[in-house]
This record gives structure tokens, sequence and C-alpha cells, in this order.
């Protein structure tokens, strides 16, 4: 029975990692600290003989924990996730997503077992103005303090790879949605956004003119393009996980219903998103749920953002002061 770590495991992608690898016949050790609280179905997990959790801060180190040893697989995906707070805050970023995964590389070096250790990279690398479609060789240009963690966490995974010689390789993942996406407090992902405001019958604050393209994929394809890379993955190799099929906002307007607000656009963010995701594909890789069909899940499920905040015109002009104040171009 292969041995898998998932750090970030009680979160969005790592949640759903956890049900992926427990379905696949793998031993499952779930990490996280639980600081933005337990959103995902880890109860679920916890009844399953092969599931087992540790809450622990990734920026502690990782002294002689027995339950560590022998790792086949480790799937890193602990860190910060959200974008517009890392202009006010950004030494948090940089002390989760950069120290906090050397701590998990160091922890990697002790598995003398590793098959794969696979990090949680982010498009958001390619910076405002990417070639599309972007593939791995694509001009790398972070606009803000997110994007430069996610990155420096990456080269690191990438360092440690050649140095200590380990098995190491990268996903950079594209627009991910899906159920149990975060509620809490920042203001972030559209989807959530959209839905909690679909919720309480308020327009959808739409950026821009709503013809800008994110390249959607479906939570439970990202875990599984995860375990592509895990399982068929090469060395300190990096790959895309995106469905390369770039979706309006509009379009994603039209699928929830309901009136519309139009808000200023953001500086420091692509008119479009797209994924040349064909060295996935090689590994035997393919998306399998449509984005209308992804958004009808969502649908089917929206109460699982009634407790979210509720965004308006004002209150995101509040939030994003700062972002216009250092990412608005001359």
């Amino acid at each position: 029975m292969p041995k898998s770590l998932v750090t970030g495991a009680a979160g969005f992608i790592g949640s759903h990692m956890v049900d992926l690898l427990l379905k696949e016949g793998h031993e499952v050790i779930g990490l996280d600290n639980l600081s933005r609280g337990n959103i995902s179905n880890l109860e679920e997990a916890k009844k399953n003989s092969n599931f087992s959790f540790i809450e622990k801060d990734i920026c502690e180190p990782f002294d002689n924990n027995s339950q560590l040893d022998n790792l086949d697989y480790i799937f890193h995906f602990a860190g910060i996730g959200d974008i517009v707070p890392s202009i006010d805050s950004p030494s948090p970023y940089i002390l989760n997503n950069v120290y906090g995964t050397s701590n998990i590389l160091e922890l990697a070096r002790s598995s003398e077992c590793l098959k794969r250790f696979v990090y949680a990279a982010s498009s958001s690398c390619y910076g405002d103005e990417p070639e599309t479609p972007t593939n791995e060789s694509s001009t790398i240009n972070p606009q803000y303090p997110y994007a430069l963690s996610k990155y420096l966490g990456e080269e690191e995974v990438l360092h440690w790879g050649k140095v200590y010689n380990l098995p190491v390789s990268s996903v950079r993942i594209f627009n991910a949605y899906g159920p149990r996406s975060r509620t809490n407090k920042a203001y972030g992902a559209v989807i959530g956004v959209f839905i909690k405001q679909h919720l309480e019958e308020k327009p959808l604050t739409i950026v821009g003119d709503g013809n800008q393209k994110r390249d959607f994929i479906y939570v439970t394809d990202v875990a599984n393009a995860f375990l592509s890379v895990a399982l068929n993955g090469s060395d300190n190799e990096i790959y895309n996980v995106g469905a390369n099929e770039p979706i309006t906002i509009n379009h994603l307007a039209d699928l929830i219903g309901g009136e519309r607000n139009h808000i200023p656009d953001r500086p420091g963010e692509p008119r479009c998103t797209w994924a040349d995701n064909k060295k996935l594909k090689a590994l035997g890789w393919n998306p399998q749920v449509s984005f209308d069909d992804g958004i009808a899940i969502i649908l089917e499920n929206k109460n699982f953002w009634k407790d979210a905040p509720l965004w308006d015109e004002e209150s995101i002009k509040a939030e994003t002061k700062n972002w216009f104040k250092y990412l608005k171009k001359d």
C-alpha cells in the first residue's frame, strides 16, 4: 500500500486529493494547521482506517515524527492562497509559501523510499500579459507577492531536486474551482463571490467588460493531474494543469443568472489565462468535467457558500484599494 502525505489536507484541493488517494488504495496522512477552519470532508475521511491526520503548521520543523517515516509520495498544497491580501501583508506569504515549503522538502529528504514530491505551483507566475496558450517555458513575470511566493516555492522544489537528487515535479494550477473552495473573509475567486451574491439575490460584480477569459479547471481533474504526475511524471519537470479551454466571465454569469454590476478593471491581471496542457496529457491525463457541468454541480451545492462574505462594489473597492495603488500602470 503506497504511503502518501497531503499537506493542506483540510483545504480546497488538498481535501479532494485525500479523497482520490484513499479511493486509489493509498495510506494517507493529512497535515494541516486548520488556521482557516476545516472546510473539507476530513471527518468523513477519518472514518477510513487508511487515513490519519496531523494538526501542524508547515513553518514548524518536523522533529523525528515516526508517523512520517517511509513516505512514498508527498503532495504539497499547504500555504496561503488568498491573492488580493498579499499586497497588504506580503511577509506571511514568504514565510508560509517559501520557508514552509523548505520544511516539507527537508522532510522529503528523510524519506529514503520517496517516489515523487509534487508541488502545487500557480499559473500566476506567468504575469498579466502571458503568451497564449501558455506553455511551461513561457516568460515568468509575477505581478504581486502571492505570485512571487508560489514561484519561489517552485524554485526551491526544483533546486532541492537537483542538489539532493530528490524526485520532484511541479504542477502550475490555472483557475481551479469546485466544491469546498474557500469561503473565508478575503475577497477572492470569482465563482465563490458570484455564488454568494446569487444566494442573496444581489447583482454579480463583474470586473471590467466580462469578456476576459479564465482557464477554469474542475478540482477533481486537478487532483487526478497530481496523481498522474506522481505516478508518471519526470524529475525536475513542470506541468500546467488547465482545461485548455478559456471561458469568459460573462459566460460564467450567464450560467449563474441574475443582475450584473460592472466594476473597474483590475491592473496586474491578465485578459486571458490559457493553459497549454500537452505535457500533462502526454502522461495519460485528460480533464473529465466540462465547465458547464462543473458549474451545475456547484449550483446544486450552493448552500456551501451560505456563510461566505457578501461582496458588493463598495466593499470590493475598499478591499482592493492598495491593489490599485501599487499595481496601477501609468
